[in-house]
């Protein structure tokens, strides 16, 4: 029997749907793939993970772990973000592969240069943070103890730290993807942009005290490129708008309507 409050117009909503289904269990295994082989050596990642810190320590003084399960349970969430880092890609095409056909040819001619931008911007975040910022950091940290401090950092929050590190820097990385889409989608236009450059230098100062440690050097590593990276977004969004062509309006002269002459 029928159901009487069932409609045909349900049904691509429901394909949808189902799809989606598909493509998040797609990337849930996809992660599980690299997930499995990555928690074997998720010792090993972590020592790697944990060098910039080593490297400042001083003499007869390591890492702790200060809760039972953390050293087992910290390595873990290491590979399984480690996991997730390594999948962005894939994670990325299924998002496209579910958006592509609700987009005009144009829109996916834009799109999907923008998604494998922002991939490349955000793993080059990640990597800035790691070999130059943590390094600086950490150093700056290490050195500010006062005198008769031991410092031994646990393992679970050096971790938390490190990765928000991460996510700030690839975020913040993603500057010219912003500045794009602001642009294209009309938000904001070029010229606007370019006269709040003293704004938006300010802001990415602004911003690197906040993600930084309190010295002038590293605030400087986190701007400079923001700031780079802003006038690289708006001369990619100046390269590709282009004025639009006004068309010349052809005035057609009205025919003569002959009255008709009432007898």
């Amino acid at each position: 029997m029928s159901n009487p409050n069932f409609s045909t117009a349900d049904l691509p909503f429901l394909s949808h749907l189902i799809e989606l289904r598909n493509r998040l269990l797609r990337c849930v295994m996809c992660i599980a793939v690299f997930a499995l082989p990555l928690s074997l050596y998720a010792n090993e990642i972590y020592a790697i993970l944990a060098q910039p810190l080593m490297a400042h320590l001083p003499q007869n003084s390591s890492m702790i772990a200060t809760n039972v399960t953390s050293p087992f349970m910290t390595p873990f969430k290491l590979s399984l973000f480690t996991a997730v880092f390594l999948s962005v890609p894939f994670i990325l095409g299924q998002f496209w592969g579910f958006l592509a056909p609700a987009l005009y040819k144009n829109e996916q001619k834009a799109i999907f240069p923008l998604l494998i931008a922002s991939t490349i911007l955000f793993y080059c975040g990640v990597a800035f943070a790691y070999f130059v910022v943590s390094p600086l950091a950490l150093g700056f940290f290490t050195a500010a103890a006062p005198i008769g401090v031991t410092v031994m950092t646990d393992i679970e929050a050096y971790l938390d730290f490190v990765l928000t590190l991460f996510f700030a820097f690839g975020v913040c990385f993603e500057v010219p993807i912003f500045t794009i889409v602001a642009v294209w989608s009309g938000f904001t236009t070029v010229e606007s942009l370019t006269e709040k450059r003293p704004y938006v230098i300010v802001g990415a100062f602004i911003i690197g005290m906040f993600l930084t440690p309190p010295d002038v050097l590293s605030q400087t590593l986190l701007a400079v490129p923001m700031w780079l990276l802003f006038e690289i977004g708006l001369l990619l969004a100046r390269l590709k708008m282009r004025p639009a062509k006004t068309k010349d309006i052809v005035t057609t002269p009205r025919k003569k309507v002959k009255k008709r002459r009432v007898k």
